[in-house]
């Protein structure tokens, strides 16, 4: 009997001390972080912050190891059974205009799951640069989302003075599948695609009250686009140029008639964030050259 309380004994020493060793460690290993919003998962990853991220919703398509976890749904349509399946400590997400239904989220706050917004909306150049500040802090990466702003600024420069050089500014067209609804949108000057686009020297062949617009004929036709940019899901359902020429409008225009249709990440147009500079470098070698249907 004498043995089996010395064991026990010793057994809850052993215990006690790994409660009680490290305890930020602890915390740390027993978060377990669902992210609903594509830039701050793909910000996660740049900080080295993303050991905790268990889940995340379909649209972050970046980094590839983003696409590895098991998904909850679009930010806009989640799925309660997978928020719940994932057992969630925290849920970031870009704030209540972004999540949805409605319905899910209220059953969330039932649940009592906490649930993070910045208060930063990374839509500007200088708010992204808050963001990863934010971030930065939140996750205790400060080093590093320094030098992710220093390296955003430094590319940003250098595609600001390479648009200098210029003589033309090419009309882009943007194409989009939307996946939520099933149907190919153009993105307007009110997108962030078209903030690209006139940080690498081009200008939007369609403008709009939103940052989206169905994709229709006349809309294309009345555009008549120098470039177009299909992002890459669409691009890829379609799979050929015979099928992308069957577009509304499409087989119409100057850049169909010119093979400068091109195939770009949908992630690296529709938010801000830790590659935008490098992004409208690479978006600057597209529009400012002739090319091929790829």
């Amino acid at each position: 009997m004498r043995k089996y309380l010395i064991l026990a004994s010793a057994s809850l020493a052993l215990l006690s001390c790994e409660r009680f060793q490290n305890k930020d460690q602890k915390q740390e290993n027993t978060e377990r972080i669902v992210s609903v919003s594509k830039q701050h998962t793909e910000i996660m990853y740049a900080l080295g912050a993303e050991q905790n991220l268990v889940a995340v919703d379909v649209s972050s398509t970046y980094p590839e190891a983003a696409k590895k976890l098991p998904t909850v749904g679009y930010h806009r349509a989640l799925s309660l059974e997978g928020l719940v399946a994932a057992k969630p400590t925290m849920i970031i997400h870009d704030g209540p205009a972004s999540i949805g239904p409605e319905h899910v989220v209220r059953q969330l706050e039932q649940l009592k799951i906490p649930m993070k917004q910045f208060p930063v909306n990374g839509t500007t150049l200088d708010s992204t640069k808050l963001l990863f500040k934010e971030m930065g802090q939140y996750f205790h990466r400060e080093k590093q989302a320094d030098s992710l702003a220093q390296k955003l600024d430094r590319e940003m420069q250098q595609a600001l003075e390479n648009a200098k050089n210029y003589p033309n500014k090419p009309k882009v067209l943007i194409i989009h599948y939307g996946q939520a609804n099933n149907v190919y949108l153009v993105m307007t000057g009110k997108s962030t695609g078209a903030k690209m686009v006139s940080w690498a020297g081009g200008t939007m062949a369609v403008e709009g009250e939103k940052g989206m617009k169905q994709l229709s004929a006349e809309v294309v036709a009345q555009s008549d686009p120098d470039v177009i940019l299909l992002t890459d899901f669409g691009y890829d359902k379609l799979g050929s140029k015979q099928k992308i020429s069957e577009l509304p409008g499409v087989s119409t225009t100057k850049a169909f008639r010119n093979n400068r249709i091109y195939r770009v990440e949908e992630h690296d147009l529709v938010y801000l964030g830790p590659r935008t500079g490098q992004n409208v470098l690479a978006l600057q070698k597209l529009i400012h050259q002739n090319g091929q249907v790829q």
